[in-house]
């Protein structure tokens, strides 16, 4: 095996998409792709210093929508271009805004499935910026990505996840297995 020595490669990494209010009241989005589940009912995400951080020091409320293959162009500009730099920038995504149910922030109607979250707390906390740790408040799902159960359909949806060794973005597949499921075929085997 050919060793890497340390790099950040925790496949696979999703697209998450920060949706948080400006001082003006403006909706802003950021991509991060350094997040995931904390707890059953929280999230994690690792911030730098952004205007969505500024943002979140305002107020800790905040959407978070998961990038699909029709946002992805939009949601990598996002990731690119700073709302300091670009007063344009979302209005540039063509993404259309409403106000969540349960925070205080958008939510980015172009996604099919949003999380309404609120800080819970920060860590490592300097001027680059911090990791926070989030309550998961709500889940919203455009019933168009619903199954016939009426539960999220993530097939439909075209999530993407970022491969940082390329710097690319990769659809996610098809459903190949059950969890907690098909391991039992194993733990059945007798070998002794």
């Amino acid at each position: 095996m050919k060793s890497f020595g340390q790099k950040p490669w925790v496949l696979p990494q999703p697209v998450l998409i920060i949706g948080t209010y400006n001082s003006d009241g403006t909706p802003n989005a950021m991509n991060a792709a350094w997040g995931g589940q904390w707890d059953a009912k929280e999230i994690m995400i690792c911030m730098g210093a952004h205007a969505t951080t500024e943002n979140l020091d305002r107020c800790g409320d905040f959407t978070v929508a998961f990038a699909t293959r029709n946002t992805m162009v939009a949601s990598d500009f996002v990731g690119i271009v700073s709302a300091k730099k670009d007063s344009h920038k979302m209005e540039k995504t063509g993404w259309k805004a409403v106000k969540a149910e349960n925070a205080n922030a958008p939510v980015f109607t172009d996604f099919p499935m949003t999380l309404e979250c609120r800080i819970l707390r920060k860590i490592d906390e300097t001027e680059d910026g911090y990791n926070i740790i989030a309550e998961i408040v709500n889940i919203l799902v455009d019933e168009n990505y619903l199954t016939e159960e009426g539960k999220p359909d993530v097939e439909k949806m075209q999530l993407i996840t970022y491969e940082p060794i390329h710097h690319g973005y990769h659809i996610l597949g098809e459903r190949i297995g059950n969890a907690f499921t098909d391991g039992k075929s194993i733990k059945s085997q007798n070998l002794f």
